[in-house]
């Protein structure tokens, strides 16, 4: 096996790579508008709901360590091949639960472990491996807008796939939708992981992760992405059932998480190009800072569809602008030999966040009957990340000598 195998092109990279984070993320989106279908339906309460979601981040979070293992030490291509089966069977069996444990299985455990590996860590990492280092934080922006161009294209058809087929059917052609990642992970097949054995490498598994926890920048960086986690997580599930509860039409809502969708695509562009040229923790501070600013004017200002849709054009902007310079730092840091790995435990940590988002907005508001307090938390959390990512060091982390694997 060559040492330095061929690289893919880097039209090929991004439109494959761009296509299934479009279909992965896309369809994840828009899962909050199932909340109220399917618990009046159901009878169950909307914990049973958010807890299942919940489950479904923290699976994803989990497994996508070891999904970005894989990746990286025998290709993206095998770990999406089976990530699409996954996801194709966790929609089927969301849409055909008849229990909320069922539910909690299909559509938290199952469809978690399908996200670890259809998602940002896996194709980052062939991004991080087959485009040069002074492309990458501008081609993880465009992984990233794709991504978000997806929650602008699939919530609105999720939407319409509910109001014309039901929550079952919309769900089964989801599960349909999904195998399209099949043919496009083909696009992913990097040279030198076609055979049987693993990349060589400089530095082993435990190594690499010793080198990463004990460097402070990682820890910040890591607790920077457990708010974003949070804060995202909570307002793509709960902003519907938010905005019904104050009387607002269902279709308000889908225009919001569209709109969450198109203005990040913008956002996370500009946050990728961005860093090429400016300190990647500046980026992720005025994210964060800025977050805190817009949830609170929100909640001050009287609800109407003019002030969501103004809210949800400005925190689309500020959305899912974290990953690109997040990911983009650990590469900048560490190397790539282990970036979809150490990716990895970083977005563990945005999944931890995103199970306490997602489980206390449906937990308080069945205690309370209101979402005012997780707001009050969102911001707080806002102005905490913003504080732990100012003094985090992005220079190439310095190593004695190559380590032997």
């Amino acid at each position: 096996m060559p040492t330095n195998p061929p690289k893919l092109s880097m039209f090929q990279v991004l439109a494959c790579g761009a296509a299934i984070v479009t279909l992965s993320m896309g369809i994840r989106h828009g899962f909050g508008l199932w909340l109220q279908p399917i618990t009046q339906e159901m009878g169950w309460t909307r914990q049973s709901f958010a807890l299942a979601i919940a489950i479904q981040n923290l699976s994803w979070g989990i497994i996508g360590i070891f999904a970005g293992m894989a990746a990286d030490r025998f290709g993206a291509f095998r770990v999406l091949m089976g990530g699409a089966v996954l996801y194709g069977l966790g929609l089927a069996g969301m849409a055909l639960s008849p229990t909320p444990t069922v539910f909690a299985l299909t559509a938290g455990v199952l469809i978690g472990a399908a996200q670890a590996g259809t998602t940002y860590a896996v194709i980052y990492g062939v991004l991080g491996r087959q485009i040069a280092p002074e492309r990458r934080s501008w081609a993880m922006g465009v992984a990233a807008a794709a991504g978000s161009f997806g929650q602008f294209l699939m919530v609105p058809v999720e939407g319409w796939l509910i109001a014309g087929l039901g929550w079952q059917q919309a769900l089964l052609a989801l599960a349909l939708m999904v195998l399209l990642i099949i043919p496009l992970a083909f696009g992913l097949r990097e040279p030198g992981f076609h055979g049987s054995a693993p990349m060589k490498r400089d530095q082993s598994i435990a190594q690499a992760l010793g080198e990463a926890f004990r460097y402070p920048s990682f820890l910040l960086l890591t607790a920077g992405y457990f708010v974003c986690g949070f804060q995202v997580v909570f307002i793509g599930v709960h902003l519907p059932s938010y905005l019904r509860d104050h009387g607002l039409s269902p279709q308000v809502a889908s225009y919001a998480l569209a709109l969450i969708g198109l203005f990040n695509v913008f956002g996370t562009y500009i946050a990728g190009t961005l860093g090429q040229r400016i300190p990647k923790r500046n980026i992720l501070a005025f994210i964060y800072f800025a977050r805190a600013v817009v949830i609170a004017v929100f909640l001050l200002v009287p609800l109407s569809p003019l002030s969501v849709y103004v809210f949800s054009a400005v925190m689309g902007a500020l959305w899912l602008s974290t990953v690109p310079p997040t990911n983009a730092t650990i590469a900048q840091i560490f190397g790539v030999q282990h970036l979809s790995m150490l990716g990895g435990f970083v977005f563990f940590s945005h999944q931890v966040g995103s199970f306490m988002g997602v489980w206390l907005g449906g937990y308080l508001y069945d205690r309370t009957g209101s979402y005012d307090v997780v707001w009050y938390i969102a911001i707080g959390l806002g102005i905490f990340a913003g504080l732990v990512n100012l003094p985090i060091k992005e220079a190439p982390i310095q190593r004695a000598a190559p380590q032997p694997a």
